[in-house]
Order: structure tokens, then sequence, then C-alpha cells
């Protein structure tokens, strides 16, 4: 019996496999098709598209919008909810890299 390959990975797993349709989407964040529209326009998210030209979400993506809906909701204007989304993603991939390099500080 030859050996047992590796389960392949699966598609569903995967955080920025587009898996949501902008209804489905738009359901599980609580929000509607017109504010994930609005998320594209400000280029916060960039959804792809179905061969049929329909916009599809990943995981990623819609974790982003909830950030974006809780700002909103906290009172905070569309575009000025995503720029301090970015400017968070920014931050947090400084410290990312400022971690690795006192790692490797301290190994050397």
């Amino acid at each position: 019996m030859p050996p047992r390959s590796p389960r392949p990975v699966d598609k569903l797993d995967d955080d920025d496999y587009p898996a949501y349709t902008m209804g489905r989407a738009a359901e599980m964040i609580g929000t509607t098709p017109a504010f994930l529209r609005a998320l594209g326009e400000q280029r916060l998210i960039t959804p792809l598209r179905s061969e049929g030209g329909h916009r599809r979400y990943s995981r990623y993506q819609l974790r982003i919008a909830a950030r974006a809906r809780e700002l909103v909701d906290a009172g905070t204007q569309i575009e000025a909810a995503c720029r301090i989304i970015i400017l968070e993603d920014q931050l947090e991939e400084a410290r990312r890299i400022n971690d690795e390099l006192r790692a490797r500080g301290a190994t050397s």
C-alpha cells in the first residue's frame, strides 16, 4: 500500500481564497452590499471577480470590512475609517519587522 499523501490544501482553509459572494459577505458582517462597494471605492479592499464579473470576498477581506464597520458604527467617517485601518496594518507590519530584526540581533 502506498504511503498516504498529505491532505491537499483546502481552499476554504485559505484566508485569501475568495469564497464569499457580496450578499453573503454583507450578511456575515452585518452590513449592506453598498457598504462593501464603498470600501472598494476607498481601495481598502479589492474583491476578486468571478468569471461572471461578480465580486468575491475572502475571509481576510471580511475581517478588514468588519473592522471598518466597527469604526463607522462608532461615528467615524468611512474615508477616515479606511485610513485608520491602513495605518493600523502598517504599524503591525513595522512591529513585526522590528521584532524579527531584534531576534536576529540577539542571535548574532
